[in-house]
């Protein structure tokens, strides 16, 4: 994130003039898929990729706003019919909207934003520009909204103005994260906690396959479909069981006759994951990595065989992750495409990638793009 190329840009735009510099950034999820849904918990970090936004109050109700990545100027007002045709825009017109609509005083801006979170790859750089902005109008114009609030403007500003309807682990991710820090959140509860991630003598980088497989939502609600129907047919003898996070692999196999296969095979990697995840916190607090990386494994191989969610590339990748030693590879994301998320000790970081780059091209024609990632901390004010 260069700060002071966003800086020239701004001065550049309007007439010399300074004004707070704010950054946010994208994230990774260690551990937890599709577990969100279903009550679970997700092990998201915030990464060392953002976004980065100069902004100057300008006195006036119009948004001056100008995207660096894509050469593009908007101007729009605060009210629900300014609403910009841009959709890069529509991100920053939402975020105002939605904190305008819980009271905050919100007026006109001069703005620059640019960003570093490798689009389409999986780590949330639309979470990364909405938490940007709402940290950053929240402190330029006093308006006292909590962190936790900060990110659900984030999560409504994609229901309402972007057509994506998202959980919210992306925007806390974003606005939560520390370096040196993962964070265990509970997704029914939304309480959280933060665990130690300072794996020495490893490295986290992603390969990012460069396939998006369309995730038609119909095969996506076809998944929370199932997870459902395993619910209501446990609740027949267990009436506590809400989500599948209170269901027990006991519980599951008191009902595998009444379920169809299928179901019982995606209530079987959810309850699974779950588990996984509480295992990766405690290994963690022990600073074990092989523990972590093997739980990593696990993941994969049932969101590929048991939720049927990866697919030919992702597969491979994780089998060259294996094949070289790698300590932990698994598909990130909701599947059918995007980047594996790998731990990698330093030794066998270049064999590994060296490997993994040769023989993807070989066998797909495409070379896979390659992301180190460190843990960072979330939103602030740079400047």
């Amino acid at each position: 994130m260069d700060i002071e190329y966003v800086r020239s840009r701004f001065k550049k735009h309007f007439n010399g003039a300074i004004g707070s510099v704010y950054a946010s950034p994208g994230r990774i999820n260690l551990i937890g898929e599709h577990t969100d849904y279903n009550g679970g918990f997700v092990f998201p970090g915030a990464i060392d990729k953002g976004m980065v936004a100069e902004i100057k109050l300008n006195g006036t109700d119009i948004v001056k706003a100008y995207s660096i990545d894509l050469k593009d100027f908007v101007e729009f007002g605060l009210n629900e019919e300014d609403a910009p045709k841009a959709s890069w825009a529509r991100y920053i017109f939402g975020v105002c909207r939605e904190m305008i609509k819980r009271g905050a005083k919100i007026h006109g801006f001069d703005t620059v934003f640019s960003g570093d979170v490798p689009l389409g790859a999986g780590m949330s750089s639309s979470a990364a520009l909405e938490s940007t902005y709402a940290f950053a109008l929240n402190d330029l114009f006093d308006c006292n909204i909590d962190k936790f609030e900060l990110a659900k403007i984030g999560q409504a500003t994609e229901h309402n103005y972007c057509g994506v309807n998202c959980g919210i682990m992306d925007q806390f991710a974003s606005v939560f994260g520390k370096a040196g820090s993962l964070i265990r959140l509970d997704c029914r509860s939304l309480e959280y906690k933060y665990y130690p991630f300072n794996p020495k003598g490893y490295k986290l980088v992603l390969l990012d396959s460069v396939v998006k497989h369309e995730l038609a939502s119909s095969a996506y609600n076809k998944r929370r479909q199932s997870c459902e129907k395993v619910v209501a047919a446990i609740q027949k003898n267990h009436s506590e069981v809400q989500f599948l996070r209170d269901a027990t692999m006991s519980m599951l196999y008191d009902v595998k006759s009444v379920v169809s296969e299928e179901d019982f095979m995606r209530a079987e990697y959810v309850i699974e994951e779950i588990q996984r995840v509480l295992e990766v916190c405690d290994a963690l607090e022990k600073g074990d990595y092989e523990t972590v990386g093997e739980k990593m494994y696990g993941t994969h191989h049932g969101m590929s065989k048991l939720y049927e969610v990866s697919c030919e590339e992702l597969d491979f990748l994780n089998d060259c992750a294996k094949k070289n030693g790698v300590t932990g590879s698994r598909v990130m994301g909701g599947g059918f495409g995007g980047c594996t998320i790998n731990l990698v000790k330093d030794e066998l970081y270049d064999a590994f990638v060296k490997d993994a780059v040769e023989s993807f091209k070989a066998k797909f024609g495409k070379t896979p793009k390659v992301y180190d990632v460190v843990i960072s901390d979330g939103s602030r004010k740079l400047a």
